[in-house]
């Protein structure tokens, strides 16, 4: 925080702003993911606004056998043979979601993992997400970031199917959509 004189006898902080950097760019993760690993030290990521600077990753290779690459793709970890450039995430363990950025070319499924985050950015949301007040706790961890930042993958919402709604003609037709336990819509299903 900066101290800001607002009267003679009254010093109020204001929060610092935090400039930005250029956003990087699809070739910046078409590298190895050992130059793309220690060049995310320092770089802002940041999801709808909340988020911080990458403190700490890791590397995983796709020759690695740590690596959820090693033994080919799988429909959890297709992304991982995609273009760089793209998150993937994924549960650790059926607690914690974890986000990684495929490197290197197409084919290769090599990624980043992001551990840890100094928050720098939507601090409040942090806390209500985390449920916690310790700044340092917040992101110190894949989970507990990912928690922070709101990162999950929800995938496809569960869709339902209905009768539409106020019609007298192809009242038969289940051609009325909407999100599944949603307390938002016109109507019940």
């Amino acid at each position: 925080m900066v101290q800001s004189r607002i009267s003679p006898d009254r010093v109020v902080p204001r929060p610092v702003s935090q400039k930005l950097g250029r956003p990087l760019k699809r070739a910046f993760f078409a590298r190895s993911v050992h130059e793309v690993a220690p060049d995310l030290i320092g770089a802002t990521l940041l999801v709808n606004g909340v988020g911080g600077i990458i403190v700490e990753v890791e590397a995983y290779h796709h020759t690695d056998p740590a690596a959820h690459s090693f033994r080919g793709p799988t429909p959890r970890n297709k992304v991982m043979f995609g273009p760089p450039g793209f998150s993937y995430v994924y549960r650790s363990y059926g607690v914690h979601w974890c986000v990684n950025f495929v490197c290197e070319e197409e084919g290769s499924a090599s990624a980043v993992l992001i551990r840890a985050l100094q928050p720098t950015h939507g601090i409040a949301a942090m806390r209500r997400r985390r449920r916690l007040h310790d700044e340092r706790s917040l992101c110190s961890g894949p989970g507990k970031l990912t928690e922070a930042l709101g990162i999950s993958d929800q995938g496809k919402p569960d869709v339902i199917a209905g009768l539409r709604i106020g019609l007298t003609k192809a009242v038969e037709l289940p051609w009325r959509y909407g999100l599944k336990g949603s307390k938002f819509l016109s109507k019940p299903f």
